[in-house]
């Protein structure tokens, strides 16, 4: 089967997308859960309907972005291989896709298509398939509208959403291809490798710090400031008691978003900050009447919840003994999401983080991250420079001083696994 023969198969999976019910329940706390410090969390929950609206901006909605990523970047182009983003043989295949860390949703995908997949019957080399792929609105975070002239499909806008950088997949159907994982950082996606195809950025400059990023970290300041200092992608799940959202405690979910949307994902929308010199104002404002959905959407959206058999139970308690006492780690990680952020924020120097990124934002400071699901995004800090969470350990035993054993730094690593 040739996944690029548009009319039918687009045909096909309209009628099997209309049947089908792709939602997924929200899976509950395993028993793990009981090694909390904090009883469960007890506030109002998020108001469901518009939670469901912010799960369509967070999954669907470029903000009119289309205008950057395409006009500007020529990103259609890259993807497709041709001019005016028809297919050529340069274009970007699934393989390929894949392999910088693009996801596929595969409840997206009719049922005949993975039957064929399966089956080697869809030629995964051919940028064809990607346009099909974009198409039927399967590619994480990515969207694209693609016209067929002449029996010939061309991709003719391209614009990102929310989902690229903060969805994964479970990969239950192959490797980067799954279930959607709304909220888990991608931290297999290759932002500035992707970005530096663009035919816009060709600069030598430019190109270098774009192709040093690597895998799951990106530079969100550097198109202002111009310094290359590039962090982890976060989480964007389990901020439902956390005030700030960010390394550096800027300010409030919405505040991040917007930032967000506006200045990196370049959509049609408002965003000042005197703070970082930033005032753009859009007409029609395509981002701020969406900032409350949306982050309802995120509040919704609870921490990874570690796997079976991850964690040594029994060393999970006595690290949680560690934790609470000799770690000294609740001085910080306290309250339901286990973050003082919202109370207060800390100097680099009182953790021994690297200060360049709190120079670069506008408090000067970081916020403690919080603590649920910790398990699910290694590497940590906001540079990543701990690959493990024994590492993160190591660094605090010598940064305050703990004089923590190994058996203890042991099963806080347990602990640290089980929330």
């Amino acid at each position: 089967m040739k996944l690029g023969s548009f009319p039918v198969l687009v045909a096909a999976a309209a009628c099997a997308l209309a049947c089908a019910d792709t939602s997924r329940p929200v899976r509950p706390m395993p028993a793990a859960s009981s090694l909390m410090l904090t009883p469960p969390f007890s506030d109002a929950k998020p108001d469901p309907q518009l939670a469901a609206m912010g799960k369509e901006i967070f999954r669907h909605d470029t903000f009119g972005d289309e205008l950057f990523w395409t006009d500007q970047l020529r990103m259609h182009e890259v993807i497709a291989g041709g001019a005016n983003g028809t297919v050529g043989a340069g274009g970007v295949s699934p393989k390929t896709a894949l392999a910088v860390g693009l996801k596929v949703d595969a409840d997206a995908l009719p049922q005949a298509v993975k039957d064929a997949i399966a089956a080697g019957k869809v030629n995964l080399d051919d940028p064809a398939t990607t346009l099909a792929l974009l198409q039927l609105d399967a590619v994480v975070g990515l969207k694209g509208i693609v016209e067929t002239t002449n029996g010939a499909p061309r991709l003719t806008r391209v614009g990102i959403t929310c989902a690229l950088c903060h969805s994964t997949v479970d990969n239950s159907f192959a490797p980067g291809i799954g279930h959607r994982l709304d909220g888990w950082p991608n931290r297999d996606l290759n932002v500035g490798l992707i970005v530096s195809l663009s035919p816009a950025l060709q600069a030598a400059e430019t190109q270098a710090v774009l192709r040093s990023w690597g895998p799951g970290k990106y530079d969100a300041y550097w198109n202002h400031d111009g310094k290359n200092n590039p962090t982890v992608i976060p989480p964007a799940f389990g901020l439902r008691h956390v005030d700030l959202e960010t390394f550096t405690g800027e300010g409030p979910i919405s505040y991040w978003n917007a930032y967000v949307a506006v200045t990196q994902m370049h959509g049609q929308g408002s965003f000042s900050d005197p703070r970082l010199g930033i005032n753009v104002t859009a007409d029609p404002d395509l981002v701020t009447p969406k900032l409350p959905a949306l982050r309802e959407y995120q509040r919704s959206l609870t921490a990874a919840v570690p796997p079976a058999g991850s964690f040594d139970p029994a060393a999970a308690q006595r690290g949680r003994e560690v934790f609470a006492s000799a770690g000294k780690c609740v001085n910080c990680h306290l309250g339901p999401a286990l973050t003082d952020a919202g109370i207060r924020l800390h100097d680099p120097s009182e953790t021994g983080m690297d200060p360049l990124l709190a120079t670069r934002a506008t408090t000067g400071k970081y916020r403690t991250t919080p603590l649920h699901g910790v398990w699910q995004h290694p590497p940590y800090f906001h540079d990543g420079s701990a690959a493990t969470l024994w590492d993160v350990v190591q660094h605090y035993d010598k940064v305050l001083g703990l004089q923590l054993s190994d058996g203890q730094k042991h099963d806080l690593v347990e602990y640290l696994k089980a929330l």
